[in-house]
């Protein structure tokens, strides 16, 4: 099978397409036929070598991937059977999806029903996973409220706007680059906030008082900046990293945290996405009543190009790779 491999962290360059044998599932596994497969910046940090030894090495990238199941020897799923699955060590500790078969523990499999086409589909798993745990488990976002997401225009934060505005939220979204902020009114954003590094000002002036809740994902350079546009008792879920700078140097919380104004994280795996939730997005979307917010699609032999593209911050959304099988 055709497989991207990362012998060593290092430059784009290191990324190269192999054929390599078809894995065999252990017992408890599954193996899915990749359709498609997400571009994240997490892939981004274990190509650059910010992974650490959470990696071994040579690895298939991948936290993602979304298919057909072609094997599985417990006889849990069906054959053909449309799935999900994320993370769970994928792309880390054992190969993940940026191949044409993937093999994963049963228990990180979603299962799903759609008529959607597979670029559509593969946009789906770690953006929407990760995106409804920020709102749900980090936040506890409640109708009525107001949000401001701090990277608005990433894969996650277009997600978090779709389905904070499904919720009843009012919807603040921040870009660098004043050319986004048609792709985020297009989404149903209802306030865009150009981000020159402080844009908690800009946040009161709409919202005096401050906003209920914040998603952090562009990481710590701008993590207190964000606070402070929260109301007190209100609260911050740090969640992204598009920074690439996850620490804050000597962190002192009585200078660093407003008073009152509280700070939360979310990191979550395949189980906090439930599978009706999971289908009930889905069926949203061919309804028309949600969007996946698709940057562009790829063969997976270009892995090279879209990972430059994603590493030079163009994309306004998703990347997805398709693998043609």
């Amino acid at each position: 099978m055709r497989a991207v491999v990362l012998d060593a962290p290092g430059p784009v360059t290191n990324l190269r397409l192999q054929e390599i044998p078809v894995p065999e599932p252990r017992p408890g596994w599954v193996r899915i036929k990749v359709k498609a497969f997400g571009l994240n910046r997490s892939e981004l940090h274990t190509r650059l070598g910010f992974a650490g030894d959470a990696v071994t090495f040579p690895r298939v990238l991948g936290i993602e991937a979304t298919g057909v199941v072609d094997l599985d020897p417990s006889g849990t799923f069906e054959l053909g059977q449309q799935v999900m699955t994320m993370m769970g060590g994928m792309g880390r500790s054992f190969d993940g999806g940026y191949a044409e078969y993937t093999v994963v523990p049963r228990s990180q499999v979603i299962p799903f029903r759609s008529d959607l086409d597979w670029a559509t589909l593969g946009a789906v798993p770690e953006m929407l996973q990760t995106a409804y745990g920020s709102l749900t488990v980090g936040l506890d976002m409640q109708p009525g409220q107001s949000i401001l997401i701090r990277g608005g225009t990433s894969s996650v934060g277009m997600a978090a706007a779709i389905l904070a505005k499904r919720h009843g939220l009012t919807v603040l979204s921040t870009t660098r680059n004043p050319a986004k902020a048609e792709a985020l009114t297009a989404i149903g954003v209802d306030h865009v906030v150009v981000d020159d590094g402080a844009v908690s000002p800009k946040v009161r002036e709409l919202i005096p008082s401050g906003v209920d809740c914040a998603l952090e994902l562009v990481g710590t350079p701008t993590l207190q900046d964000t606070l402070r546009a929260v109301r007190v008792h209100g609260v911050t879920c740090f969640t992204g990293m598009l920074s690439n700078e996850w620490t804050v140097k000597d962190f002192y919380p009585i200078d660093y945290l407003p008073r009152g104004v509280r700070l939360t994280a979310y990191s979550g795996n395949s189980e906090d996405l439930p599978a009706d939730v999971l289908q009930g997005f889905l069926d949203d979307v061919a309804a028309g009543k949600a969007q996946v917010p698709v940057d562009s699609t790829f063969d997976i032999a270009d892995i090279q190009e879209a990972h430059t593209r994603m590493e030079e911050g163009h994309a306004r959304g998703k990347m997805v790779g398709l693998t043609g099988m």
